[in-house]
């Protein structure tokens, strides 16, 4: 790649390195030089611009951040489109990320042009979590290097893995002492069962007994019956030996201690047992706090599916320093909370629903697809309705024009609004801005459902909607089948003007290339999301089940 600044009547072809106004235009960065932006440029008095000229084999910023995206990708892990030389990788589900180091230090060690930026191995993160970013640094690289680095990526498979936390069931034994305070334990097992919900698990009921080994050990039996996957154990005086009363009742009941103290403060004091193949605890005093401390590096794994062992908890000293120091001085209840683990719930935004039903379904004639009843007597748009009233969407408003009584008729009293386009004869863009301009102020935003696609599950526009996260930039979010796109379509707020200056017999499409740096692909398990029925012929192709009778 020649980069430096080239007299306009050389820079055909070359792409523009920083933007420039052009009387009312604005040229921006990224552009490839045509006809018309050199013309704007020699009209303003530009005689010579800056730019970037590619050399045969180049390959320019967003093929080469895609194909060096493609090998990066691993189940439950989404990935953006390349826009500016950058794809965005995310996270589909909770779980905990891993993180191949070496593998990601050895490919930004191929050269500068190339970078990995990834979360930290064993990070947590919650859906929709951003876990790793490609930046192609200038505007295109070789392709003899781009080849290398997309060769290193693939062999052994993906570096990044994201292993989703698994519905544990946890039992919790907590021992008692006289003069030890019900306020104390009432505590404790709050806590325990808050860490439990973050991570997607359930607690059964706790059990208290007193602080003894056989205690212990029939309150351990007893959750065991109870089907508990982990067990937990914590004591009203600290476990200070492996033999001591809350390890001694794991042995009793029939398991075995399989190491005893870690590398991380808080969190120093933790006895690592199993009985069985069952994992089973006994918790330092510290995991009453719910502060971040040792015992959250151990159960991310074990609800992650990763067994732990005694080498493992060895292996956790580094970052494993969490105690209070001089600049931070404040006791654990009171100082200001860690920074979030990625596991928690978020509060998400309010999304609503577009239902398009306003068409004149003229490909059908003389039937209104919509209206054309499958063989249990249910019409297109109640099916699509009812999937739609099954995702988390609301509130869901259904776009009528064309025989809206009959449409409103076929809904039967479902649990949505109607929205009439009185204009919707002159095309798409009508029906869609009547269905924009009535989703309410207080949604960020809205995912626009087409009628005719009953195939589109609520599973499937959750999914979507999962992906959507206006602080990492996702703002437009439209599924994929084997990477063609396809409907619903979901957009921030920031795009309703623009949505509502469309004319025409056009939908909004057309804005994802305008700003492709905010949108992300969610790849589906089936072609749903690209299968409409505006024809006879197509109704042929529908699930026997939906198949309609006498069209």
């Amino acid at each position: 790649m020649k980069f430096g600044s080239v007299p306009l009547d050389e820079a055909r072809g070359a792409i523009l390195a920083h933007s420039q106004r052009a009387g009312e235009r604005m040229i921006r960065k990224g552009t490839l030089l045509d006809e018309a932006a050199l013309a704007a440029l020699a009209e303003a008095g530009r005689t010579e611009v800056i730019c970037a000229q590619l050399e045969p084999g180049d390959v320019p910023e967003d093929l080469a951040a895609d194909r060096l995206a493609t090998p990066l990708v691993s189940p439950l892990i989404a990935r953006s489109r390349a826009a500016t030389g950058r794809v965005n990788l995310s996270a589909e589900v909770p779980g905990l990320l891993r993180v191949d180091a070496a593998k990601i230090d050895r490919l930004n060690a191929i050269d500068e042009s190339l970078t990995v930026g990834t979360l930290p191995d064993c990070a947590v993160v919650a859906q929709r979590d951003l876990v790793a970013t490609i930046k192609i640094i200038p505007f295109s690289v070789p392709g003899t290097m781009l080849a290398v680095a997309e060769a290193m990526t693939r062999q052994g498979g993906s570096p990044l893995s994201l292993h989703p936390f698994q519905p544990l069931k946890v039992g919790l034994v907590v021992t008692d002492l006289p003069g030890f305070k019900d306020s104390v334990i009432d505590k404790t097992i709050e806590v325990t069962e808050a860490r439990v919900t973050q991570l997607t698990g359930t607690m059964l009921p706790a059990v208290r007994c007193t602080h003894t080994e056989e205690a212990v050990a029939h309150a351990l039996e007893g959750l065991i019956a109870a089907g508990a996957d982990l067990l937990l154990v914590i004591g009203a005086s600290a476990v200070v030996d492996r033999r001591d009363v809350g390890p001694a009742g794991i042995v009793r009941a029939g398991g075995e201690i399989v190491h005893f103290g870690m590398p991380v403060d808080p969190g120093n004091l933790i006895c690592l047992g199993r009985i069985g193949e069952r994992p089973a605890l006994v918790l330092p005093g510290c995991a009453r706090s719910p502060k971040m401390n040792g015992i959250d590096f151990v159960l991310t794994r074990l609800f992650a599916g990763i067994p732990v062992t005694g080498p493992d908890l060895m292996r956790m000293g580094v970052g494993g320093l969490l105690k209070e120091i001089d600049t931070r001085p404040l006791p654990r209840e009171k100082a200001p909370a860690t920074p979030r683990s990625g596991a928690e719930p978020r509060s998400r935004p309010t999304i609503a629903a577009v239902v398009m039903a306003a068409g004149r379904s003229r490909r059908m004639a003389p039937h209104n697809k919509l209206l054309v009843a499958d063989k249990a007597g249910k019409p297109m748009i109640a099916r699509v309705v009812d999937n739609v009233l099954s995702s988390k969407a609301r509130p869901i408003l259904v776009v009528t024009g064309h025989q809206a009584e009959q449409v409103e008729h076929a809904l039967g009293g479902r649990p949505v609004q109607y929205v009439h386009a009185p204009d919707y004869a002159e095309g798409l863009s009508a029906s869609l801005k009547a269905g924009i301009a009535a989703v309410p102020p207080e949604c960020a935003a809205a995912i626009v459902c087409l009628g005719d696609m009953p195939l589109v599950t609520g599973r499937m526009i959750d999914r979507l909607m999962q992906m959507y996260d206006p602080d990492e930039g996702r703002l437009i979010v439209l599924p994929t089948f084997r990477g063609k796109q396809g409907n619903p379509m979901l957009w921030d707020r920031r795009y309703f003007a623009e949505i509502l200056a469309i004319s025409g017999d056009s939908g909004a499409r057309f804005l994802v290339g305008k700003h492709a740096e905010a949108v992300v692909e969610v790849e589906m398990a089936d072609d749903g999301v690209l299968r409409d029925f505006d024809t006879t012929e197509s109704l042929a192709t529908l699930p026997p089940r939906m198949r309609p009778v006498g069209v």
